[in-house]
């Protein structure tokens, strides 16, 4: 019921999934490209160099003596020291040098990335550099003349602001349908609190019809999805409401095993049902209007007895209630009226369901009778019948305390002839045995 009302939030949610994609992608390559090009500023770097030496050694010609207070690491600290003082005599490479007269430009943070040792540096901090400055379109770079170091300066702008005006309408969709879904609840809440003031309903059951509204708008998002589905033309609506529908429906053991011919006609036909917390979906007694298949939920089935007892039940997702309805479909003869609610069924919990209408679901057993009238349907009704259970679990337990009170192996249950637990209980299960459910499948 949710997969086309979620469709423009997914679809939102998805898109700023790409941005972030992109951006991790483009800072990937920005900073792969990036680095590549600063390796390539170094080998001229040493290039250059050996070209002023007459001995090209670049471990040698490229680096210079120098006095320096600083630490640098004990490989590169000389053991004869002629600075004086405290200074200690280092070799420092020219091309290694961000201070030196050759000028990176834009390549000058990769040279520690460049003379490191770790592979972790060497792949994340590229990575990083892309990141920052695809972001900061491209702020911080202070590129050199150099023709190639400009054109990439400026396709790291360009594809900042690309990618910046992507998550920018991206967020401005985002914000119109939060806005525009907004309005529409209050425009709708006005309408129902102007409408519940001039009919002058009672608090208890204002709050009843907000507590339902908030409900469904939290699930469906205020979208009417069912009713320009049936604007479509059939084929397509049929398709539509089969991929919606189908694996909700085969979720219930009635309709399980049926043909996809069955099926299809059974999607083009229910309806979507929700129910808040305490809301009866039909009392005992009333016309049974529809089948009602749960989804998700609880539902309390509640049966009265004699002298105020009631019989309570509890059904789970995969449960339905209406069988009634579809004896009434098979009887022969046909008799108009509508089966009554033998309980009545009141939702525990906020509910989901789908209903097929008592017109349709004749339909569908009229066109497919063959399929309705053979024994494993027939027990799988039974089975899963609200109806047929409470029945069989009273007589159940009739039976299990007659053998108990035959066989006195229990002294804990007292043996009461006149107006006792017995004799109420042989009342309860004669009753629920003159009322035995019947069905028409036969």
């Amino acid at each position: 019921m949710r997969k086309v009302t979620g469709y423009i939030f997914g679809s939102i949610w998805w898109g700023f999934g790409l941005n972030l994609i992109a951006y991790l992608i483009a800072s990937h390559v920005a900073g792969g490209c990036w680095y590549v090009l600063a390796t390539q500023r170094v080998v001229t770097c040493l290039q250059q160099r050996c070209e002023r030496s007459a001995r090209c050694d670049i471990s040698s010609s490229c680096s210079k003596v120098v006095c320096s207070t600083q630490y640098l690491s004990p490989a590169n600290m000389l053991k004869m020291s002629r600075c004086g003082g405290n200074s200690t005599l280092m070799t420092k490479s020219f091309c290694f040098d961000p201070d030196g007269i050759f000028q990176y430009g834009i390549y000058e943070p990769a040279l520690p990335v460049i003379s490191s040792n770790s592979l972790a540096v060497k792949i994340l901090y590229p990575i990083f550099w892309g990141l920052l400055n695809l972001s900061s379109f491209g702020n911080e770079l202070s590129p050199t003349s150099n023709p190639l170091e400009v054109v990439f300066s400026i396709c790291i702008v360009l594809g900042g602001l690309l990618l910046f005006t992507l998550l920018i309408g991206n967020i401005q969709v985002f914000l119109h349908v939060v806005m525009a879904n907004r309005k529409k609840l209050q425009l709708r809440r006005r309408d129902i609190e102007w409408w519940m003031r001039r009919r002058q309903l009672p608090s208890g059951l204002r709050q009843r019809v907000r507590h339902f509204e908030t409900q469904t708008w939290d699930t469906m998002g205020g979208e009417e999805e069912m009713k320009w589905i049936e604007e479509l033309p059939d084929g397509l609506r049929r398709d539509i409401k089969r991929y919606l529908c189908l694996d909700l429906i085969k979720k219930v053991p009635l309709f399980d095993s049926l043909d996809d011919l069955i099926l299809d006609n059974i999607c083009d036909r229910v309806k979507p049902l929700d129910y808040s917390k305490d809301e009866k979906i039909i009392r005992e007694g009333d016309p049974m209007l529809r089948m009602v298949f749960v989804v998700s939920g609880r539902v309390k089935r509640s049966q009265g007895l004699s002298k105020g007892k009631i019989a309570t039940s509890i059904l789970e997702p995969g449960g339905f209630l209406g069988d009634e309805l579809l004896s009434w479909c098979l009887r022969r003869p046909f008799i108009d009226r509508l089966p009554a609610s033998s309980a009545t069924f009141t939702c525990i919990e906020y509910t989901e369901a789908f209903g097929l209408n008592a017109n349709d679901l004749r339909y569908i057993t009229e066109h497919f009778r063959y399929r309705f009238a053979n024994n494993q349907l027939k027990r799988t009704t039974r089975y899963y019948s609200s109806n047929w259970r409470s029945w069989a679990a009273v007589n159940i337990q009739f039976a299990w305390r007659c053998y108990r009170m035959k066989s006195k192996s229990d002294p804990s249950i007292p043996v009461i002839l006149n107006g006792g637990n017995e004799d109420r209980l042989r009342k309860y299960a004669a009753m629920f045995m003159s009322l035995m459910p019947r069905d028409h499948l036969e």
